[in-house]
């Protein structure tokens, strides 16, 4: 929401804002701008017949009285993505969807775009190198791509905000059930995904992993009047440690590994051709991609050994990333450590589906910080219940951050990658103060 109000200030809007507790980087950046709200808090009486437009952010509470007192004078309340795409009718949009990757390969038509020296508009759910914000609407863009999430609009729009903004060009990564609290069934999840085909405008384009079964199933039932374009992985090799896509004859070699980076990028690519940029000077492009923020994060390194930060929670993107590491390193010890913390990994129904996750991982530890049972009203439930669930027996459970602090300070890092995964921050334990422990400890900085 910061990053929309800074876009739209930028734009020539006035802007004003409000929220209950403000966090940084946001305070930072919209102090910068000058329209950081002066309390935390709402003030109803700030709310104006003079308003062209309320955007409510999805965590807002149906009874927020600054939203009643819209209501009351009947202002115009937008979703998020519903003002997404009022402000972007006459643009080309990209809408990247899928269950998996969706953040990736947003990531890489920008940089591609940008390194074509091409005007474009976007929204990305992660910071990137080289982009100050994660919003920019003008009016001067023809193009704007937007990572497209299934999660729902607002709580007042219940439908997934991938929903509203009526693609012209679309990707689809991946089906996963995910948001278990929202769609409380697989076959409800994956009906989103049909529903979204339906929103392509028509003669519009969607590109499609061939690679998921569910997926390619959904896309080929649809009666949408839109091309579907498969995608699949690229021509590579792997050379000390470096993972090579091979076009033309050509090497590219790349900063980023694993076969779920090389479908995101086979994905990438089509969609910068669909907007003409030509496949040789996207590959080159693209090897100058070092991820986004939390996607397989290098935090740290010595000569024989790694450790790596991802966003990893869900079930497919754990089982993507531990491959992706095991596969780039073979002759490397993995040392694999997962937080469970959203409600549908928390919950004991959908748990299940993490069996096998860690199996290929050398040691493997399941983390789950006491107090989010807490915040998140879930009974606690014994470690029993989750090694059942990982069907793993031998996996390490820890539920307070001292302790797994403990254990995480006493890794050697010789031969040895360490694979941390999480969408939430590990209780609070300070990860670049760990890292530089343990790259101390091995005897390098």
């Amino acid at each position: 929401m910061h990053n929309l109000a800074i876009a739209l200030h930028k734009k020539g809007f006035v802007v004003t804002g409000s929220d209950d507790v403000l966090f940084e980087p946001s305070v930072s950046r919209l102090a910068k701008q000058g329209i950081l709200p002066e309390a935390n808090g709402w003030y109803p009486e700030k709310v104006t017949a003079d308003i062209n437009a309320i955007i409510l952010g999805m965590h807002a509470r149906v009874d927020n009285p600054e939203l009643l007192k819209a209501q009351e004078l009947g202002l115009k309340i937008y979703s998020y993505p519903e003002y997404i795409y009022e402000q972007s009718k006459n643009k080309i949009r990209v809408v990247v969807g899928g269950s998996h990757g969706k953040t990736t390969i947003t990531s890489m038509i920008l940089h591609a775009l940008k390194a074509a020296g091409r005007d474009f508009d976007y929204l990305v759910g992660a910071q990137l190198a080289g982009f100050d914000t994660m919003v920019k609407i003008t009016n001067e863009a023809p193009i704007i791509v937007i990572e497209g999430d299934e999660y729902l609009a607002s709580p007042i729009d219940r439908r997934p905000k991938f929903h509203l903004y009526k693609a012209n060009i679309a990707v689809l990564s991946g089906i996963a059930w995910d948001h278990i609290n929202v769609f409380p069934t697989f076959e409800n999840y994956t009906e989103q995904f049909s529903l979204f085909l339906d929103t392509i405008t028509p003669g519009g384009i969607v590109f499609y992993s061939e690679n998921d079964e569910v997926l390619e199933t959904v896309v080929m039932k649809s009666t949408a009047a839109i091309r579907k374009a498969p995608y699949h992985l690229p021509e590579y090799v792997i050379e000390n440690g470096i993972t090579n896509i091979i076009y033309h004859e050509q090497r590219y070699p790349l900063l980023v590994f694993g076969q779920h980076n090389l479908l995101n990028i086979a994905a990438a690519r089509l969609i910068c051709e669909e907007l003409g940029i030509a496949a040789a000077d996207f590959y080159q492009s693209i090897t100058t991609f070092n991820g986004a923020a939390r996607r397989l994060e290098l935090l740290g390194k010595i000569t024989s050994g790694n450790i790596y930060k991802d966003f990893a929670h869900s079930p497919s993107k754990l089982t993507a990333t531990i491959k992706a590491v095991r596969t780039q390193f073979p002759d490397r010890k993995l040392i694999a450590v997962i937080e469970l913390h959203t409600f549908s990994s928390l919950n004991k129904d959908f748990l299940s589906e993490y069996a096998g996750t860690l199996d290929i991982a050398d040691e493997a530890t399941v983390f789950i910080d006491e107090h989010t049972f807490q915040q998140k009203n879930i009974e606690p439930y014994p470690v029993e219940i989750l090694k059942t669930a990982f069907a793993n027996n031998n996996i390490q459970v820890f539920n307070q951050p001292e302790k797994l602090l403990k254990y995480l300070e006493n890794v050697d890092l010789n031969n040895t990658n360490l694979l941390l995964m999480s969408s939430g921050n590990f209780g609070g334990i300070n990860l670049t103060q760990l890292t530089e422990t343990l790259t101390k400890k091995a005897g390098q900085i």
